[in-house]
């Protein structure tokens, strides 16, 4: 495949020299049977101990050679394998992390995972074998065809005729295990899917006790993935059989003519001998061909998985994103923006948005669930890309923006938060790595986290469990707006990042980013209004329109869907909004 060249560019060189160490490996291996048949027959049968002697050495000798080749390849074919395997993960990580959201969105988690780990791992394989005895395996079946046929010609047709048979054979055993093998492997997706869905949700499942009803489904899954495996090895397990049945015969015939020629004197003992090696040699060679072709179909299943992901189109490019304007109002502008996540053919999630955030300000974005709040947001970082429309950002239109270059000014805290594991300081250090300590502590105070943080055994250098399992839901909250500021961003962007907070420690929050970070420009996302209500004006957005811009008084005026949504909260909220006023 063109999208493995680099591969054979970089590790050809090495995988040439592996294989001409293995070509005189079985050259040792085909020279051992002509020199025992001089050994029968000029030495043992004519009582000619100088012969048995010399050409004893000489068998060690080329033993001896055999074997330093055989360590060397191995050496060589391990180091190449080994190194390849690593690189092609590393490039497919890589590849995956660039790969823009729409493309992402196609394919499903637990299939990456397999192919970064199970698919690799086949190719790694596949690609060590060839080093080792899949290339030697063929050389050895002709070398011994040729040696075979020089020894003896009229011998020599018993296996003109087995050797297409065992070819047949193998064809055969290619066409019908491809299609078992690639089932096989989607089969393993869905399984690895229902185990990452479990991990990931295991306090649901624990909270509403169905663990039974999992564990089901995973048996199920197990089961197919069985059923598969055992479909597609069922289909396999004939074939060896029937290869070394046919070259069994053919020893049986060669044993039967090779006596009837002894008896009548037209042939030597040593040669049938000899013969029958080579017979076995070819039998080795037809066994690990068809075991090639086991694994090839196998590797050619995982390559094509594997070469999907790595076809894909990468991150787009685009110029740097400029130094706002000095004397510039506007910071982020929506004209007449449009939006599907199926492209241009797909139903849009936002329709013709028009609407500027000047520098600075703070704008808050409410409506109901699903009406395209997040996805909003999420073409400024050029998450994606508009499908009609432009998005500017310092006055340069996003898609022609460097993504890097716009992601560097830009902070995102999304909804669900999300941890890393490390210590409470790598994490909120993960948004800028030259932060210092006192930075680090600013951010968390700014985000209302120092005193928890503070209150815990080992403070900042507290571990965070696998997805932040030891802090509650409002911790990994604060933790992941602390993360945004310690950036120093230009844009914020808080994607209903509060929804686990009490009104008390929201109000705080806003409070400490009003006066400390007063010159960034705030989008904050929320369900609640007592989110949005003190922003500087709130866009109001109902099945992906807007539905009205202004600040709080004025949309209770004259925004429809704003009085909607203040009619449903403000009865449960006000005795919250009452405690949040007094601070």
């Amino acid at each position: 495949m063109s999208l493995f060249r680099k591969y054979r560019s970089q590790y050809g060189r090495s995988f040439s020299i592996a294989v001409v160490f293995l070509m005189f490996e079985a050259l040792a291996d085909l020279l051992q049977p002509a020199i025992l048949a001089i050994i029968i027959d000029k030495g043992v049968q004519a009582g000619d101990m100088h012969t048995v002697y010399w050409c004893g050495g000489l068998m060690l000798l080329v033993t001896a050679f055999g074997a330093v080749c055989a360590l060397l390849r191995n050496l060589l074919s391990s180091r190449v394998s080994q190194r390849f395997g690593a690189e092609l993960r590393s490039d497919l990580y890589q590849k995956v992390q660039s790969l823009p959201y729409n493309e992402i969105d196609k394919l499903d988690r637990a299939s990456l995972i397999t192919r970064l780990t199970n698919d690799v791992t086949q190719i790694q394989n596949f690609v060590n074998g060839l080093m080792r005895i899949f290339v030697k395996a063929p050389l050895l079946g002709i070398g011994a065809v040729i040696m075979a046929v020089r020894l003896n010609p009229p011998l020599s047709v018993i296996l003109i005729a087995v050797v297409p048979i065992v070819a047949l054979l193998i064809a055969m055993n290619l066409r019908i295990g491809f299609p078992r093998f690639a089932r096989v492997q989607q089969v393993l997706d869905r399984m690895n899917g229902y185990t990452r869905d479990f991990l990931s949700g295991i306090r649901v499942v624990k909270a509403f006790n169905r663990y039974d009803d999992e564990a089901l489904k995973f048996e199920h899954s197990n089961e197919a993935y069985r059923q598969a495996n055992e479909q597609a090895m069922r289909g396999m397990a004939i074939f060896n059989p029937l290869i070394a049945l046919t070259v069994n015969i053919g020893i049986i015939l060669i044993l039967w003519v090779g006596g009837l020629r002894i008896d009548h004197g037209q042939m030597q003992a040593g040669h049938v001998v000899a013969f029958i090696n080579y017979m076995q040699q070819i039998l080795f060679s037809l066994m690990t061909i068809s075991m090639v072709f086991n694994m090839f179909v196998r590797a050619k299943s995982s390559a094509g998985r594997v070469a999907e992901v790595l076809s894909k189109p990468g991150s787009p490019t685009g110029e740097q994103l400029p130094m706002p304007d000095p004397s510039g109002k506007v910071c982020i502008s929506f004209q007449k923006v449009s939006f599907s996540y199926e492209g241009s053919t797909g139903e849009p999630v936002l329709h013709n948005l028009t609407f500027s955030v000047a520098r600075g300000e703070t704008v808050g974005i409410i409506g109901s669930t699903g009406s395209g709040k997040s996805t909003l947001v999420s073409l400024i970082p050029r998450f994606y890309d508009p499908t009609s429309g432009t998005v500017f950002v310092h006055g340069m239109d996003t898609k022609q923006a460097d993504p890097a270059s716009l992601r560097c000014r830009m902070a995102t805290v999304p909804q669900q938060a999300v941890l890393f594991s490390g210590t409470i300081k790598d994490n909120i250090r993960w948004g800028n790595e030259e932060a210092t300590p006192e930075q680090i502590k600013e951010a968390a105070a700014i985000a209302a986290a120092h005193d928890f943080i503070a209150a815990t055994p080992h403070g900042y250098d507290t571990i965070v469990g696998q997805g932040g399992v030891n802090f509650s839901g409002g911790q990994k909250q604060r933790l992941s707006i602390a993360r945004a500021l310690v950036r120093q961003p230009e844009i914020l962007i808080l994607d209903d990042c509060t929804s686990a907070l009490d009104v008390v420690t929201e109000a705080k929050i806003k409070a400490a980013l009003k006066k400390r970070a007063g010159h960034v420009t705030c989008l904050l996302i929320a369900q609640r209004m007592s989110s949005v209500m003190d922003a500087d004006r709130i866009i109001v957005m109902d099945e992906g329109r807007i539905a009205g811009i202004g600040k709080h008084e004025e949309l209770l005026n004259n925004c429809r869907v704003y009085q909607e949504i203040y009619r449903s909260q403000w009865g449960k909220e006000s005795d919250q909004h009452a405690a949040a006023a007094q601070l």
